[in-house]
């Protein structure tokens, strides 16, 4: 199946603007992403709580000022630079904490 994410968000922006009004919303999403989050550790094998986060963030993205094409576009970047970084052996981290690529000074987040 492909899907087309630039529709998809030109799509959720129309709803979520009719549904909760304009403006940036900023903390109002971190809020509902913080609830959101709770649910996932209470029913991490449910596919849908995971979706929540994703359409929060997006929201969140188009929200603070950019474009679906640019949402898209820095979401492949994003994906390329991060497959470019030195990452530590998943093997001898903390299954419980994050593991965060190794920093140098150069690289951002």
């Amino acid at each position: 199946m492909t899907y087309d994410l630039i529709a998809h968000l030109e799509r959720q922006r129309a709803f979520s603007l009719k549904a909760f009004g304009p403006g940036e919303r900023t903390n109002g999403i971190l809020d509902h992403i913080t609830k959101e989050i709770e649910e996932v550790r209470e029913q991490p094998d449910d596919i849908m709580e995971w979706i929540d986060l994703i359409l929060l963030a997006l929201d969140g993205a188009w929200r603070a000022g950019f474009e679906p094409t640019e949402i898209a576009r820095k979401l492949a970047l994003k994906q390329s630079i991060n497959e470019g970084r030195d990452w530590p052996d998943w093997r001898t981290a903390d299954p419980q904490k994050a593991i965060e690529h190794k920093r140098d000074g150069n690289q951002g987040s």
